[in-house]
């Protein structure tokens, strides 16, 4: 048996809900299901799903202050005011930057952008910026993806006589900054889409300033709303879905260069944004000023975008490096520490930047939320990123010890902050105190979440094509994970380093290949002739022009128990598979100690009273008897058993003597009566062709039955002998039963030795419980 790593949460559907699909015939079911766990119960609601239209997008309008906001704007390009948009520097806040930029200057605004330095200025609006912002003549000053938390700033603004209009789409605090116009989808309650990112609430802005649909602002709007991570449903789907298209066939230079730089030909989909454009775009705000992104991205210069864009592959290059270093010293601080709640790890000279990065790892690593920060010796201070688990809402739990923070915002997964060193040990404190006071065990578990079980035989290009139809993936539209349960024809360690897993599953016609990267080191858990589940995505693996369907394989498991057979090896490491085994045992044969006196132990003779039940059984011993074997197994209760005895001296292969070969040499004895066994053993040897051990067990039957005497070297025969059956010899049964034992137990084949030990020791097992080792 193989514990899943994660907790595997199955999508179930009721019923009474899946009458409305019976029109859909061009649908497979597996499509049909999909649709119903997103909540699309109608046939009507199918359809914009699987084809978006821009024009179920909402009015602007709805967004309260937002016609305020568009006359204001309109009458500073009238009066020709100087207007800043005051942006952000991660890649939701560079793309909403850029799309009003480009629409106030289409309109023929005098207007420029500012995005402060993560490093000198930190996040959001400042004092510092809004009065250079004044003595630089400008009197309107517009925010994008920010600005929500800005209470003092406003203030500010109004004392300087500047109109501040307030575009973001953040967590809402308990008071709201004093500004000229605030257009938030969570200030408007009536507007019917509260989740658009901070490009999206840009993009509204933007149609409403133009007075038309802004088509060819989409691809920046795809860009920032797939990179924050909002959900991809209602508008976001939409813009997310035209905007990958645009991304496509777009004319920029900026964008033209980054995809090229990125190496993304054909179609854009939202991995290339989420794994390629927009780490990229991000990583020039982490490791310096980010105006470069949205320059690249504003040039209408062919040359200066292949230039920047170039420029900005390297700083990514360099970003990962710099993460990479910090990862390995946050591990290191968070395995010298025994602390089980919040991970908090800081440190003199992290680069602020990459924080929340650095924080994503840990927390993928440790299943615990992990906030990394910066310490600032100078200021007293520590800054830097949170990042959680879904089952601890970060931003709620850390606003009700909001007094321990200097600064704070951000999301239930994710946020910024800035602490007092002196705070440090209190906030680790309370979080612990709140993580352990709501969550269980099972809470810190990574979650998969996992849309059906599905066959071999199901799996086709064609079903993968429909599931694409479902795409852009991201929150709230997750890409479908497939559980499949079957036997794998193969299975193999790839890589150089041999760190990743293959499998090949085959049903009737169809074959399917699994790939699960980092996941060699589980190729030593795989017994033969033993179901696998595994859950991943679907998609099409193409190589040398031939295309076949491929699962991406998150997550495995074995219902069964398993036997791992390690018969006759000297060589193999056992104690490689200890390193991963939470519970198991040790069974020796007498009082060996081949092991630390820390590795738990027993032997056959041990009272089995005293015995608990445990996972895992080293059997690295054969027993005299195969029910002191039968006895231990059942009282241990094991789900899996590793035999790794070797035999040295065979007593199943010695040559087993015949009776007529007892008779012969009786017969001998008869006529001498009395011999010197060291004189007599090598001439009966040499004239039988027999090997000594032979004549010397024969020797001892007729000894223990009392046919012969040894004494001093001596055999003298009985004058008369009890008649006796050689079988009651205990010698004679011994190596009988020595030699039945290692027939089972040693020269046995797989299938023959996992049978024994199903059918003669393990009962306890009953029915596999499938349904509550992973949730079907």
């Amino acid at each position: 048996m193989l514990k899943s790593k994660a907790k595997w949460n199955f999508t179930n559907i009721e019923d009474d809900a899946i009458h409305w699909m019976d029109n859909l015939h061009h649908l497979s079911p597996v499509i049909q299901e999909l649709l119903l766990q997103r909540g699309i119960t109608t046939e009507d609601a199918a359809s914009k799903f699987l084809a978006p239209d821009l024009s179920d997008l909402h009015n602007p309008d709805g967004l309260l202050s937002m016609d305020k906001a568009t006359r204001r704007v309109h009458q500073a390009i009238e009066q020709q005011d100087k207007i800043l948009v005051f942006g952000d520097y991660d890649a939701d806040g560079v793309s909403s930057t850029t799309v009003l930029l480009k629409a106030l200057q289409e309109l023929g605004a005098t207007c420029d952008f500012y995005i402060p330095n993560r490093f000198t200025e930190g996040y959001g609006p400042n004092e510092q910026a809004f009065r250079q912002a004044f003595e630089e003549g400008y009197r309107l000053i517009i925010t994008v993806d920010t600005g929500i938390a800005a209470i003092h700033e406003a203030k500010i603004a109004k004392e300087l006589g500047i109109d501040l209009i307030i575009t973001d789409h953040h967590e809402i605090q308990e008071e709201l900054p004093d500004c000229y116009a605030i257009i938030h989808p969570k200030c408007s309650p009536d507007y019917k889409f509260q989740e658009l990112a901070g490009v999206g609430v840009a993009f509204k802005f933007a149609e409403s300033l133009l007075g038309y649909f802004p088509n060819h602002l989409l691809a920046f709007a795809a860009i920032g709303t797939i990179a924050d991570l909002v959900p991809l449903v209602n508008e976001n789907r939409i813009l997310a879905y035209y905007g990958l298209k645009a991304l496509t066939a777009t004319d920029n230079y900026g964008l033209k260069a980054l995809k090229a730089v990125c190496k993304i030909e054909g179609e854009v989909t939202e991995e290339d944004v989420g794994f390629l454009i927009g780490p990229r775009i991000n990583a020039v705000g982490r490791l310096q000023d980010a105006d470069m992104a949205v320059h690249l991205l504003m040039t209408e210069n062919k040359q200066l975008a292949q230039e920047m864009a170039e420029e900005i592959n390297a700083i990514n290059q360099e970003r990962q490096q710099i993460v990479s270093r910090i990862v390995k010293e946050a591990e290191q601080m968070v395995d010298n520490t025994d602390n089980q709640g919040v991970i908090i790890v800081a440190k003199e000279g992290w680069n602020e930047g990459v924080l929340g990065i650095v924080a994503s790892k840990l927390v993928r690593k440790f299943d615990r939320p992990a906030i990394v920060l910066a310490i600032k010796p100078d200021s007293g201070v520590a800054k830097g990123s949170a990042r959680s688990i879904p089952a601890f809402d970060l931003f709620q739990n850390c606003m009700t010890i909001k007094q321990l923070f200097s600064s704070f915002g951000g999301h239930s997964q994710a946020a910024g902050m800035t602490i007092q060193l002196d705070q440090l040990s209190a906030v680790q404190s309370a979080l612990d105190e709140l993580i352990q006071s709501k969550l269980t065990e099972e809470d810190f578990k990574q979650v998969i979440h996992v849309s059906q079980t599905i066959t071999i035989p199901e799996i086709s290009e064609e079903l993968i094509h429909e599931i694409n139809q479902l795409a852009p993936f991201g929150m709230d539209n997750p890409k479908p994970v497939f559980h499949i349960k079957n036997l794998p024809t193969q299975a193999r360690q790839i890589g150089s380093m041999k760190n990743h897993l293959k499998l090949q599953f085959k049903e009737e016609n169809t074959v399917l290949d699994g790939i699960g990267f980092g996941m060699g080191e589980l190729y030593d858990y795989l017994t033969p002739h033993t179901e696998i589940n595994v859950v991943g995505e679907l998609g099409i693996n193409e190589w040398n022009g031939v295309r076949k369907p491929q699962m991406m394989i998150q997550d495995l498991s074995i219902a069964e128990w398993q036997l791992f057979d390690h018969r006759g090896k000297r060589n193999v490491n056992k104690l490689n598979f200890m390193e991963f085994e939470d519970d198991f045992l040790i069974v020796r044969n007498g009082n060996q100690q081949s092991f630390d006196d820390a590795i738990p132990q027993i032997t056959y003779q041990c009272n089995l009273e005293q015995l608990q039940e445990v996972e895992t059984l080293f059997i690295y011993d054969l027993p005299n008897e195969l029910t002191a074997l039968k006895q231990l197994i059942q009282m241990t209760k094991p789900t899996n058993i590793h035999v790794c005895y070797y035999v040295e001296d065979s007593t199943y292969l010695r040559a087993f003597p015949t009776r007529e070969e007892f008779k012969w040499l009786y017969a001998l004895l008869m006529k001498q009566r009395e011999i010197d066994l060291k004189q007599a053993i090598s001439g009966i040897m040499q004239s039988r062709g027999w090997n000594k051990d032979k004549v010397l067990f024969m020797l001892n039957v007729f000894h223990e039955l009392e046919f012969a005497l040894i004494d001093n070297g001596m055999l003298r025969l009985q004058a008369k002998p009890l008649k006796q059956d050689l079988q009651s010899s205990m010698i004679y049964q011994d190596r009988l039963q020595q030699a039945e034992i290692e027939k089972i137990l040693y020269y046995s084949s797989y299938e023959e030795l996992r049978k024994w030990f199903t059918e003669e020791c393990m009962d306890y097992l009953g029915r596999p419980k499938e349904e509550l080792s992973y949730g079907l």
